[in-house]
């Protein structure tokens, strides 16, 4: 099992290439089993989750190809299996966005319950809830969601989908599953995440009819079939946010290629009111530091909200900041699991119900952590960035799920970190 070795207290400088969304990519890929024409998606990062996904598609029978510039052309003409089994998904929560677009183009669809990060409930009763209003007969049982469409349709029908919660991937279901549904879907509540209107303008460029992607209410038209398309998958806003707060807890100046301001603006305000200067430059993001800076509190909501992903990095700047902060949670329960470890480091944190007490401390010493899941596992980085001495990171698969190459970008910018086994 792979580890990282840290040595902290390097500033960092240069330029970091922000790769391809996790969290738009496999939608997309997700996407293809819509049209029987070959589709290329560009940007596709390198990422345990995608090749887990890529693995899924290819056991249906789907033809992929993946290049080494990071794109992927993917035939799904030659599809014989519309089921994604446990054996594929266990490991991964968005193996569930299979649903949508196999159903909708081939009337069946056996899909796992997924699995994912240990970080609390995230019940799938939404996603199928919204495709039985589309008119779809879905049972759960041995830990499969079998659905199928009534007999004598050919195509599930439109619908107005009013979801309990706000939920990405319930949104982006019922987008794919729209999209070649018989009439008018739309969708209350909707999420809002960069990745929705990403995932539509792809759709879109394959033939689908979408407005208001963006907003809480999306409208698509159904049509009777999608053609191929070329996309280009938006860059990872997270990966950004991971390394602005990076910079920003060890001090330097770093321009982040391909990374979007505008997707980032709670976590930013956050950063500039801390005392970190983030501007837009041609082409990305600036950040610098220089300092210890001010402690911010913050409470996770939903887009364009403080994400929930940016949390524990966030913490971990706040553990070597001046003064106390409050970190709510409200989107995920059991999400302060990397707060343990980060106290293993000097951190000087409590927990009260959802809401962390963060008392900054001047400096964290080196230590050996473990991962539990993938952001908390970008938080241990962090803080071993500006640690005394040596920090071992454990079970980083978690950071491979969701991080390309992170420990060679970091190294790039001066940071002193290198894998082992």
């Amino acid at each position: 099992m792979d580890k990282l070795l840290i040595r902290g207290g390097r500033s960092l400088h240069g330029e970091v290439l922000i790769s391809g969304a996790k969290n738009a990519a496999l939608p997309e890929l997700c996407a293809t089993l819509l049209t029987a024409e070959p589709v290329t998606l560009r940007n596709v990062p390198r990422l345990q989750d995608v090749s887990t996904m890529l693995t899924l598609i290819r056991n249906m029978g789907v033809q992929v190809d993946q290049q080494v510039d990071g794109s992927v052309r993917i035939d799904a003409s030659t599809l014989t299996s519309p089921e994604a089994p446990y054996e594929l998904v266990k490991t991964m929560r968005a193996s569930v966005l299979a649903l949508g677009p196999l159903l909708a183009r081939f009337g069946e669809a056996t899909v796992s319950l997924p699995g994912g990060c240990a970080i609390g409930s995230r019940p799938v009763d939404q996603h199928l809830k919204g495709l039985a209003a589309m008119g779809a007969e879905i049972v759960v049982e041995h830990g499969y969601m079998i659905a199928k469409l009534p007999k004598g349709r050919t195509r599930l029908h439109g619908a107005r989908i009013t979801t309990d919660m706000v939920t990405v991937t319930g949104t982006e279901n019922f987008l794919m599953a729209a999209a070649l549904a018989e009439g008018e879907t739309i969708l209350e509540n909707a999420a809002q995440e960069p990745e929705i209107p990403d995932l539509a303008e792809m759709l879109i460029s394959m033939g689908a009819k979408i407005e208001g992607h963006g907003s809480s209410r999306i409208r698509i038209q159904g049509v009777e079939v999608l053609h191929g398309c070329t996309h280009q998958v938006v860059a990872d806003r997270i990966e950004t946010g991971t390394f602005l707060c990076a910079v920003a807890a060890a001090g330097g100046d770093v321009v982040l290629k391909h990374g979007r301001i505008d997707h980032l603006d709670a976590v930013v305000e956050k950063l500039q009111e801390a005392g970190a200067t983030v501007t837009a430059v041609d082409g990305g993001i600036r950040v610098q530091s220089q300092g210890r800076l001010k402690a911010q509190s913050f409470r996770t909501t939903e887009f364009p909200g403080f994400p929930t992903d940016m949390q524990a990095q966030f913490m971990a700047l706040n553990a070597i900041s001046h003064g106390s902060s409050m970190v709510t949670e409200t989107i995920f329960e059991n999400r302060f699991m990397h707060v343990n470890e980060l106290v293993r480091l000097g951190a000087n944190i409590h927990i009260d119900g959802k809401v962390a007490v963060v008392e900054g401390v001047e400096k964290l010493s080196g230590a050996t952590v473990m991962a539990t899941d993938l952001r908390a596992s970008a938080s241990l980085v962090i803080a071993g960035l500006v640690a005394d001495g040596e920090t071992v990171v454990d079970r980083i698969y978690h950071l491979d799920r969701g991080y390309d190459q992170m420990e060679a970008k970091l190294r790039g910018i001066g940071a002193d970190i290198e894998r082992f086994k």
